[in-house]
Order: structure tokens, then C-alpha cells, then sequence
């Protein structure tokens, strides 16, 4: 049975009704088995660029930074035998016939995606085996294929995984995993977090609500992985990933609808407080002298939940009409400062998101200047304190962005679209959370 008496309804990226009377745990990531997958396949999938490793072993350019090692020069046609490559590591990669291990040759064989094994990362604790592995059978299918001698097959090495161990990170790596080394991370929980925003942009196609329900996905499953999302505030978290995420009860989509040609942020607001006020979720608690009127909630997670999705709303209506994403942390700042004076209630992730977003001016594109809003993540040095609902809003901003960013999706992100581009649960994960959700919430009623 449920835990919660919550009901929703989910509706996709047009505003189509896809789910009806679902249960809130129909879409907890615990539940779910569509948001599992993300998550299994976010830790399981890397990119191998074999047409990088070639040039640096061709040139001696390995380990990153410049380096250009003399005489340990490898000219070897690495993605002529890109087909033989691939092979030779799901031989090593695999557990056994037949399982979930996948390397699939792209772009004429200048890269490869290697998607590793369940039984792999169940049989240890870390979510680098993806990486590892895949790296380690890259270096021996290439000394195999080449029989490269024992006096250069550190070059391989070094080609492959970069100079690490002498760094923290892979620098030089040719290989790309979507999540970051543990080392890079904030904190216990914060890998889901710790992935850029331009990199959903590119997953999604810049498609926003999508975007949105990617991002959402990613910081609300790391809710549960920190324990952010245990006793008291696991409701919160869920209804957050419900209505700004999934879009349940169509708010998200009818409010940007609703506003999209002539709305402004503070007709954003009309429209949220007019459904917050119809569905009983805030009620007038006071009128003073001046005729202003504070409000209150029964029901602080749902009005938390309910903001959000205004925030959201506002960032498609004001970036969008500007295709500008520098706006984003100035209209999630002016959203959340107007929602307060409005009602009298706490803003988004109870002032949090407000919070971040002055700090996030500065350090995109203000007097720091050190990059745009699409290299901001849950594990940024300014974005992290404000979790599970505000980085949805800034990749909604990002999917937006008519080009005016000097690091676009694009740039940074483009080989996650090869990698993740076939792969539906990424490309339209409304839909694909939507329809596991409906079987989950068959399994709950009995």
C-alpha cells in the first residue's frame, strides 16, 4: 500500500495526459524502474575516442597539459580496426554471454560506447567500475591488436586514462563518463548532482521540460543517496520531482502556456497563486489595514513543490522570450523576492534557491565572469546548497538559449548526445518515467 496519500496525474512535454491517479511513490526513485535505469545507465556508460587515442599516440601527446613524450611515438590505424577494438573489450568487459554489456562502434569508428555489465559495479561499491574497467580492457585490446611492445605499452596507458594516477582526475583521458571522480565531489550522495547542465541540454535536445525532468531526475535521485530524502522530507522531495519534474497535473506546462506570448514574471506568479489558492493549498490568513494579504499552508512541502514549478514557469517565459540564459539566476532572484512579498510564505526550497542565485550571478557572467549558466551543476561551489529544485529551472534556461553562450551545450556536451542519444529513457524521460510509473502503481494498490 502507499506510504502517502498524494495522487497525481502526469502529463508530457505537450501537455498530454499520460498517467492518471497515481500514487506519489509511483515515481520515488526507490519505486520506479525507469528512473533506475537512468541512474544504472548514467554509471555504466562511457565514451571511448579512439581517434584521440590514435593522435596522441601518433604525436607522443599524452597525460594532458602540453606533455609530449619524445620518441615513444605509436603510429597505429586505431579506428580502421575500430570493429576488432570494440569486440576485444566486451570479451574482457562482459560477465557472461548474453548480459547486459553493450560496446557499440560510432562515427566510423572514431569512437566507441561501451555501456559495462550490472554484475560489474554490483560486485563492488563504487560507480567508477564503469570507467575503470572500460578503461583498463581500451589499453589491453589495443596492446593485444598491436602487440605493442613492453617498453611502450605506458603510452597506451597514459593515451587512455590520461595521467592519472599522478592526478586526482583523468587529465589527458580520452575517455568521457557523464559522471565525475568521487574526489571531485561536494560530498556522500553528490554524484548525480555533480552533472553539468549543458550536458542534460544536449541528452534532451534541448528540448526544456525534458530538460527539466532529466534534471530533476538527477538531483532528486541523489536526495536519496544523501539522505536528504529520508523520514519527514522524503514527501518533499517526491512532490518536488512530481510537479516541477514530471509536470504532474499539467501545472508546469498550462502555466507557461498560459503566460508564453505576452506573460512576465510577475504574471508567472498570478497564475500560480491562483491555482495554489483553488486547489487549497495556501488560504489568507490575515488582511492588514493596507488591505495586503498574508497567506498560510497546511501544507509546506506541497507549497514547496507548487513554487518550484512557478520558478520553473517564469525562467521558460522570461529566458525564453530573451533566448537569452545570463537571465536565469536574476529571474529565479526576482521570482522567489516577489512570491514572498505576494504571500507572506517561504520562496523555493524555503529561500535556498534565492540564496544561490545572487552568487550565481556573479560567477556566470558578472564582474567573476568565469563561465555561463551552463556549467553550473548541484555540486557547484554556488549552486550546491540549494538541492533537487533549482538546477532544473537553470537547464530549462540553458535548453532556451538561442546561442548566446560563449561555452553552449553544444561545445561542452556534444559527445553525451552521441553516447545517450539513442537511448529513449534520456531522450524523453517524461514519457518513459510516465509509463513505468502506471506498473508501479499497480504493484502499490495491491
Amino acid at each position: 500500500m502507499p506510504k502517502y496519500k498524494d495522487v497525481i496525474d502526469l502529463y508530457d512535454d505537450r501537455g498530454k495526459r499520460i498517467a492518471k491517479d497515481l500514487p506519489l511513490e509511483a515515481i520515488s526513485p526507490l519505486r520506479n524502474k525507469a528512473i533506475q535505469r537512468i541512474a544504472s545507465l548514467t554509471k555504466r556508460t562511457v565514451a571511448v575516442n579512439l581517434a584521440g587515442i590514435e593522435k596522441a599516440l601518433k604525436t607522443g601527446t599524452v597525460g594532458g597539459g602540453g606533455a609530449n613524450i619524445k620518441g615513444k611515438e605509436i603510429d597505429i590505424p586505431l579506428v580502421s580496426k575500430a570493429d576488432k577494438i570494440a569486440s576485444a573489450i566486451k570479451d574482457m568487459v562482459q560477465v557472461f554471454d548474453g548480459d547486459d554489456t553493450h560496446v557499440d562502434v560510432k562515427s566510423g569508428g572514431k569512437s566507441l560506447v561501451v555501456v559495462v555489465p550490472e554484475e560489474r559495479l554490483n560486485a563492488g561499491v563504487e560507480y567508477t567500475t564503469g570507467f575503470t574497467a572500460t578503461a583498463a580492457a581500451t589499453v589491453q585490446a589495443i596492446i593485444d591488436e598491436f602487440k605493442i611492445p613492453m617498453h611502450k605499452a605506458n603510452m597506451v596507458k597514459a593515451a587512455v586514462w590520461g595521467r592519472y594516477p599522478q592526478t586526482v582526475t583523468f587529465t589527458g583521458t580520452n575517455l568521457r563518463s557523464i559522471l565525475d571522480v568521487p574526489q571531485n565531489n561536494e560530498g556522500a550522495g553528490y554524484a548525480l548532482r555533480n552533472i553539468m547542465s549543458n550536458h542534460v541540454v544536449a541528452l534532451v535536445n534541448r528540448n526544456a521540460m525534458q530538460g527539466v525532468a532529466l534534471s530533476a531526475i538527477f538531483e532528486q535521485t541523489a536526495a536519496f543517496e544523501m539522505g536528504d530524502a529520508i523520514g519527514p522530507f522524503e514527501r518533499g522531495h517526491l512532490l518536488g520531482l512530481a510537479y516541477q519534474g514530471l509536470n504532474a497535473n499539467n501545472m508546469l506546462y498550462s502555466i507557461v502556456k498560459k503566460n508564453g506570448k505576452t506573460g512576465t514574471v510577475g504574471t508567472v506568479i498570478e497564475s500560480l497563486m491562483e491555482m495554489a489558492i483553488d486547489n487549497g493549498v495556501i488560504r489568507v490568513k490575515e488582511k492588514l489595514p493596507s488591505g495586503y494579504q498574508l497567506y498560510t499552508t497546511d501544507d509546506l512541502p506541497l507549497w514547496n513543490a507548487y513554487a518550484a514549478v512557478g520558478m520553473t514557469a517564469a525562467v521558460m517565459v522570461n529566458v525564453g522570450a530573451a533566448r537569452a540564459c545570463q537571465g536565469v539566476p536574476a529571474t529565479v532572484l526576482y521570482y522567489n523576492d516577489l512570491l514572498e512579498h505576494e504571500t507572506g510564505l517561504p520562496s523555493v526550497d524555503y529561500g535556498r534557491s534565492a540564496g544561490v542565485t545572487v552568487g550565481m550571478s556573479f560567477f556566470s557572467h558578472s564582474i567573476y565572469g568565469g563561465g555561463g549558466p551552463g556549467l553550473f551543476h548541484g555540486n557547484h561551489v554556488v549552486t550546491r546548497h540549494s538541492k533537487g529544485v533549482l538546477i532544473p529551472a537553470i537547464t530549462a534556461a540553458n535548453c532556451l538559449d538561442g546561442g548566446t553562450q560563449t561555452f553552449s551545450a553544444e561545445a561542452t556536451s556534444g559527445p553525451f548526445k552521441e553516447v545517450f542519444g539513442g537511448i529513449e529513457a534520456f531522450t524523453n524521460p517524461i514519457q518513459v518515467v510516465g509509463a513505468e510509473a502506471k506498473k508501479t502503481a499497480r504493484a502499490l494498490k495491491k
